[in-house]
């Protein structure tokens, strides 16, 4: 089976609606009836009642153990499809939300990548992530939090949330404070957002890789600049085609994304919302863009190469491929 690696996936976004409601059970919460359609899906119709349903179902993750069993329970299904890395969005304004620190949320991610390397050998690492929709002075204040407490397994910034609100311009304060640390950035951009959200970010901010970006296809100078520099693009079909962007994964331009030059990676971006896995978007992308064993190694490799994990670890993940 084909290795597989992950950079878009949104950690609270990865909890089951079984695990949630056994969250809430265990922390005497109680769950919005709406957020479920069955007992296996999450109700929600446009993207913006996604978002909604999605706070919904994090407010239910309330403890550090909390946060360890989902990241735990998130890596055991990847490691089943032959994931061998995984880098997952953190959220502390969701944790803040349920009342935890920035330093128990992060605690209780680490400890459940320990223990998921321990129990699979698949490695899992931290990108800290500020709320598009909730300000630039939230961003700047979680961006304060994230480089006054570096963590071995906390290797980059970055932000999601409702892509019309605001401009790339007004977090530029908290992108540029994770830069002058050290780390690498990278944004929601060119999802629900065109591809003027795409040259926005990359304009005002010192992003090293595009989540999503998909739209650039609208746009044949944009991608051809995204290709001829190299910017990694965090695509995902599943995801996108749930939304109502695409009819369907044929309709979804990720093959021509591909041959026009661009480095792509696959993800799922928030899987059980999507109905989706690492393993499925792999599958579903062979079958609908006619791609083969090599074609989707080296999406792994493409993926490895884009991580934002130290180089020491990149080597020992490419030499499993």
């Amino acid at each position: 089976m084909v290795k597989k690696a992950e950079l878009h996936v949104h950690l609270e976004g990865t909890a089951t609606p079984a695990l949630v409601k056994k969250l809430a059970e265990k922390n005497g919460a109680d769950l919005d009836p709406t957020t479920f359609k069955s007992d296996g899906e999450f109700s929600w119709t446009t993207f913006w009642e996604f978002l909604d349903c999605y706070d919904k179902a994090a407010a239910a993750i309330r403890s550090k153990d909390d946060y360890r069993l989902v990241t735990y329970d998130y890596l055991a299904r990847c490691a089943r499809e032959d994931v061998i890395y995984v880098e997952m969005f953190s959220s502390p304004d969701h944790a803040a939300e349920a009342g935890m620190s920035y330093s128990d949320h992060l605690e209780g991610i680490a400890a459940g990548i320990d223990d998921a390397y321990r129990d699979f050998g698949i490695v899992g690492r931290i990108i800290v992530t500020c709320v598009r929709h909730l300000g630039p002075e939230k961003a700047l204040r979680v961006a304060t939090a994230f480089v006054n407490n570096p963590h071995p397994f906390v290797v980059g910034f970055g932000m999601g949330g409702d892509e019309t609100q605001f401009h790339p311009k007004d977090f530029t304060a908290a992108f540029n404070l994770a830069q002058r640390a050290g780390y690498q950035t990278t944004n929601h951009a060119g999802e629900f957002g065109g591809p003027e959200s795409i040259r926005a970010s990359l304009d005002h901010l010192p992003i090293t890789r595009i989540g999503h970006g998909v739209r650039a296809i609208e746009d044949g100078e944009l991608l051809e600049e995204i290709a001829d520099r190299r910017i990694p693009l965090e695509l995902c079909p599943g995801s996108n085609v749930s939304t109502g962007l695409y009819g369907d994964r044929k309709l979804h331009p990720f093959g021509k994304i591909m041959e026009a030059g661009c480095v792509v990676t696959l993800s799922s971006d928030d899987p059980p919302f999507f109905a989706t896995s690492v393993g499925y978007e792999y599958e579903q992308a062979a079958i609908n863009y006619d791609l083969g064993t090599k074609a989707l190694e080296d999406i792994t490799r493409n993926a490895v190469h884009a991580a934002f994990c130290d180089d020491d670890l990149k080597e020992r993940l490419l030499a499993s491929i």
